[in-house]
């Protein structure tokens, strides 16, 4: 699993360019990231400032600089306009695993986007990252991403109890898998 941290792969889609995140797009991610029902299975409580949204693109950069993941802005091709983001997360290069995350703005839900994003990360992930397995951890009460996960191919394997801690709660999360194998019978 590689990840090149001199050039940043631009995905396209039928709808969408996925791209690099930049300071310039801290104003487009506070909206979205600081609306309550975006932020409900985030793990985060909702973004005040611009400082907020400015951790978050570092966080992206530090991620391809540690080469633990790699976060792509979802773009419309005609607009330009970072309406959301995925990536993978928590890379454990000698098993071949990685975790997958993705939000829209609530604009954009319904439409198919995050489902046609998180296709094309997850092509690229197998092409070109050489992973084996792919995991998404998502909250029970998250019907939508488990519905999207699950469109996919994605299996669910099992609930993790009280596996994470954030916002003062613990909270449970179902564990889903897609491994490389099972991308020709889904995708």
């Amino acid at each position: 699993m590689t990840i090149n941290t001199d050039t940043f792969p631009v995905l396209e889609t039928k709808r969408l360019v996925l791209r690099k995140v930049t300071n310039e797009d801290a104003k487009s991610i506070l909206k979205y990231l600081s609306d309550d029902e975006v932020m409900k299975h985030y793990g985060l409580a909702p973004f005040k400032s611009i400082d907020d949204a400015l951790d978050e693109i570092s966080w992206y950069q530090s991620i391809q600089n540690n080469k633990t993941g790699i976060r792509w802005g979802i773009t419309l091709k005609e607009q330009g306009i970072v309406l959301g983001s995925c990536g993978f997360h928590n890379m454990v290069s000698q098993h071949f695993r990685t975790e997958i995350g993705f939000e829209l703005s609530k604009e954009q839900w319904g439409k198919g986007i995050a489902l046609e994003a998180v296709e094309a990360i997850i092509n690229y992930g197998y092409e070109h990252m050489n992973f084996q397995r792919i995991e998404a951890l998502i909250e029970p009460p998250n019907r939508a991403s488990q519905k999207l996960v699950e469109k996919l191919g994605f299996i669910r394997e099992g609930l993790l109890r009280n596996y994470e801690f954030t916002n003062g709660k613990f909270d449970d999360l179902y564990m889903y898998s897609l491994l490389k194998q099972d991308l020709n019978n889904c995708i």
